[in-house]
């Protein structure tokens, strides 16, 4: 099935692509054919016909989150209606039909100058010759969100992270929906072809009580202790809040307490669960190369020398850092970012891993990915 994803660079788009291409790497993994065919859009790609004809040549599915949203009125007027009427024109030129996820919004039935656009661009979408699923979206958060940038969640977890203290609206409140269960809906929608209206449920929420968890989690994490996860909406939020943290405040050193007797240390605390396991690896050996979704993960080097490293999935840039038995250093692994270890030492790997969640074979929530991209 090809799906073409508009707006792949953007929070949803993200999300949805890499969702694509773990499913795309579990059939892979199982020695199956990969289900999609993902083709990832740009907004420069609206600017160039040829490559947007090409793009949906052949597709059974667009997702459509490219917009315009920050813009002067006048640009953000045009902006939606005229890159919606440029993909439907699209689809005509190259004869096909596919069926349309529009990624719209709640403001879409005020009068807003955004509002009115969003609207706009649906009905253009929807006069398509395929079919058409009018996602109505609530304020989506999630891991690569840009803080300062229309998105209070981000810009809270940005602003607790560097020590500020935000200016909040007592009475503001905000009703949120996770990247990654908006993009698993789109996806839905379109691999079933689901017509009509969704209007996925979100969480109401205050924007006093948003900022007081994030800086509970903040104040938590920097104290070891990892918040109960076992609300989903929670997780969702805690790992929105670690991706922020990467890379710079990687690796998180853990205090290591010596006497005659020998050496302690803390690994983790809280979680609300969860499982704990450690493995030996043999010199040269690698373990990892997979991504998670939901999962949160520590590596925890006990005894040997390893090279950790870690990439954004459907990225290029590779960070890598050394760490050692010797000083104790934890490494809590991003979502949406696959990463391995490899024993680099002479002598054998002892690692401690630590997850959120017990490891369910029916549901994995691990998606192999080679972090040389090879």
């Amino acid at each position: 099935m090809k799906i073409v994803v508009t707006g792949a660079g953007g929070l949803l788009g993200h999300h949805t692509s890499v969702r694509l291409h773990a499913a795309n790497c579990a059939a892979r993994f199982k020695g199956q054919s990969e289900p999609y065919i993902l083709v990832g859009l740009d907004r420069a790609a609206f600017s160039d016909d040829s490559r947007l004809i090409d793009a949906v040549n052949g597709a059974d599915a667009v997702l459509h989150f490219a917009g315009v949203n920050r813009a002067s009125d006048t640009d953000v007027a045009s902006g939606n209606p005229d890159i919606a009427r440029r993909l439907v024109n699209a689809c005509r030129t190259a004869g096909s039909a596919p069926h349309i996820v529009y990624a719209n919004s709640t403001h879409a039935a005020n009068d807003s100058v955004y509002g009115k656009s969003k609207r706009i661009a649906g009905e253009i979408l929807s006069e398509g010759s395929g079919g058409y699923t009018d996602l109505i979206l609530p304020h989506i958060f999630g891991e690569g969100a840009r803080p300062h940038y229309n998105n209070v969640t981000a810009t809270f977890i940005a602003q607790v992270i560097a020590g500020d203290s935000p200016e909040v609206n007592p009475e503001g409140r905000v009703a949120l929906l996770h990247a990654g269960e908006a993009a698993q809906i789109a996806i839905n929608a379109a691999v079933e072809r689901t017509t009509g209206v969704i209007t996925p449920a979100a969480l109401p929420v205050s924007v006093v009580d948003l900022l007081t968890k994030i800086e509970r989690f903040h104040a938590d994490y920097n104290a070891n202790l990892f918040p109960d996860l076992t609300d989903p909406f929670d997780l969702a939020l805690f790992n929105s809040y670690r991706a922020a943290l990467y890379p710079d405040q990687y690796p998180k050193m853990l205090r290591l307490n010596s006497d005659a007797r020998g050496a302690l240390f803390e690994a983790s605390r809280g979680g609300g669960g969860g499982q704990t396991f450690l493995s030996w690896t043999h010199p040269g050996v690698t373990r990892g190369d997979h991504f998670h979704l939901d999962k949160v993960e520590r590596f925890l080097v006990v005894e040997g020398e390893a090279i950790i490293r870690i990439r954004p999935v459907l990225g290029d840039t590779i960070w890598e850092c050394r760490v050692s038995g010797d000083a104790p250093a934890a490494i809590d692994m991003p979502t949406l970012h696959t990463h391995n270890i490899v024993n680099v030492g002479d002598k054998p790997l002892l690692t401690l891993f630590w997850t959120n969640a017990v490891f369910d074979p029916a549901a994995p929530d691990t998606y192999a990915d080679p972090v040389s991209g090879a």
